[in-house]
């Protein structure tokens, strides 16, 4: 856990905030000492923590800030100059018409910019949902229709993003479109492998390599045509034809996109803790992706060849690793998450007496794994006598995606709370 939150608390907005602001080569502090109104607007789970970290951070020049920032509800809080709007409640990823109503706020203040002005967008994982505002004559239900259907169909994030960006007044470069002032910087925590900027919160400050075209080829793909809302349809025809401007392919010098946290800084901080404890570390890397059961075979595997090379003998590993994994669920299916499935993946690859070697941890760094109360979970040796008193076996819920209630009651859930930052999954398997 002291490996795991050491890579958490490296991605924490009141570390990252002050150290752009004080980086004389990215030019904030200069741009900021020369006058005009600071505008602050952004989006995403480490929204509320972002803007009451960038307040601290600019004492003398908080009189000349103002902003609006769409935030989950349950992390809003009350700041001197930015306003925290609620966006969304619970733990449910979805556009809501509070969210609408925010990112219209969010929207007019960038286009009511003077030359003077500056602007600080503020931008983390979850900013996609929270950022709704679909274009004039398409409802925020059509739009989530159509992605639900994308969904359904197993399109890519990619392709879902095509479409999104080309329905929305905000996505896919729009808002820094609306900018009139003198510089925007766009302070990011990626939550994306390869850090892509314009797959961050649907890119609202990057330029967007789609065009209607490709949206309307992403429906014709997938046979949606007959099941996509027709106001949906109308729009990105017309798009396609020409009489709907392009999202913007280029945008001007004074849009400044910095990414100031990711994953592959949670795993090297994470890595130092671990050094720290005296284990060797093999750092896997931060783009590990696909289905979480083949990610948790392969890495089992990786345990059972470090063990029968006398790994035991030398000094203690730790293998970590970041990233994103998947998990297909059946039309029934039980409670859980990502890293909860990788936790019980292993469990159930690894013999007993592998596992009295090793400890297997995996937690979201945003606090939150699936529609549960856990950031994921961990097991090792004791995980065996505790389920079998219970009568719990772990290929059963395995087989079930019911990875919480497996762990639930044998107290082998990580339940840390929202962390407000995001910067994807931090795993750590410790091999004595």
């Amino acid at each position: 856990m002291a490996i795991w939150r050491a890579g958490v608390d490296a991605v924490l907005p009141q570390k990252l905030i002050p150290q752009a602001i004080t980086n004389r080569s990215l030019g904030i502090q200069e741009a900021l000492n020369q006058g005009g109104r600071i505008l602050v607007v952004g989006a995403g789970k480490a929204g509320a923590a972002m803007s009451e970290a960038l307040e601290r951070a600019l004492p003398d020049s908080i009189a000349r800030m103002e902003g609006i920032v769409n935030v989950p509800a349950d992390t809003v809080r009350p700041l001197e100059r930015i306003q925290l709007h609620p966006a969304r409640t619970g733990n449910a990823n979805q556009p809501t018409a509070e969210g609408v109503e925010g990112a219209q706020q969010i929207l007019d203040l960038i286009a009511g910019t003077g030359p003077e002005d500056i602007a600080i967008g503020l931008w983390s994982g979850g900013g996609s949902a929270l950022l709704p505002l679909p274009v004039n004559g398409v409802t925020l239900e059509d739009k989530q229709k159509v992605t639900q259907l994308l969904h359904e169909s197993g399109a890519t994030i990619d392709e879902m993003n095509a479409v999104r960006k080309h329905l929305s007044q905000i996505k896919g470069g729009r808002l820094a479109q609306a900018f009139r002032g003198r510089a925007f910087f766009n302070l990011i925590i990626s939550d994306v492998i390869g850090d892509r900027l314009d797959v961050i919160a649907s890119g609202p400050t990057s330029p967007d390599s789609s065009t209607f075209r490709v949206a309307l080829g992403v429906i014709d793909k997938y046979s949606l045509r007959s099941l996509t809302p027709r106001s949906v349809l109308n729009y990105l025809e017309k798009g396609g034809k020409g009489e709907v401007p392009e999202t913007p392919k280029k945008l001007p010098g004074h849009i400044y996109n910095i990414v100031i946290g990711n994953n592959d800084l949670a795993l090297r901080v994470g890595q130092a803790k671990a050094e720290e404890f005296g284990y060797r570390v093999e750092n896997l890397g931060s783009e590990i992706e696909g289905e979480t059961g083949t990610v948790a075979a392969s890495m089992a595997q990786m345990v059972r060849d470090i063990l029968s090379q006398g790994g035991h003998a030398r000094a203690p590993i730790c293998l970590l690793s970041g990233g994103e994994t998947t998990v297909t669920l059946g039309k029934r299916h039980g409670l859980g998450g990502r890293n909860q499935e990788f936790v019980l993946a292993m469990l159930n690859a690894l013999s007993r007496e592998v596992m009295t070697h090793v400890v297997v941890l995996s937690g979201g760094t945003d606090g939150e794994d699936g529609p549960t109360d856990a950031a994921g979970a961990v097991a090792s040796a004791e995980t065996f006598p505790s389920a079998d008193e219970l009568k719990l076996s772990p290929t059963d819920f395995l087989s079930r995606h019911d990875a919480y209630h497996f762990f639930q009651p044998i107290g082998g859930l990580i339940r840390t709370g929202l962390t407000q930052t995001n910067v994807m999954d931090v795993r750590v398997i410790l091999i004595a």
